[in-house]
Formats: C-alpha cells, structure tokens, sequence
C-alpha cells in the first residue's frame, strides 16, 4: 500500500489538467492521474535546523 497526496491547485506540464497530480513521497514520485506521465521528486520531511 502507497500513501499519496493529491497536490492541489498545480497543473500537468504535459497534459495542463488541473488537480491531477499526486505525490508519493515515499518512492519519490509525482504522478499525473490523467495522462500517466511522472516525475522524480526529492522530499524533506525533515525539521529545519
């Protein structure tokens, strides 16, 4: 089981459809639920120093 989060309010690149993309910070992903495309991501969950 992944846990995603839906980032509101952003655009796909590719495809410019709204509210589509969804983080998986856990393998480091954003992905678009309408046309598929993906990219890498790095993700600080940490606390500022």
């Amino acid at each position: 089981m992944t846990l995603a989060h839906i980032l509101d309010g952003l655009r796909c690149a590719c495809c410019g459809g709204l509210n589509v993309l969804w983080l998986d910070a856990v393998r480091g992903l954003v992905e678009c639920r309408q046309c598929g495309e993906r990219a890498g991501c790095l993700v600080d969950c940490g606390e500022a120093a």
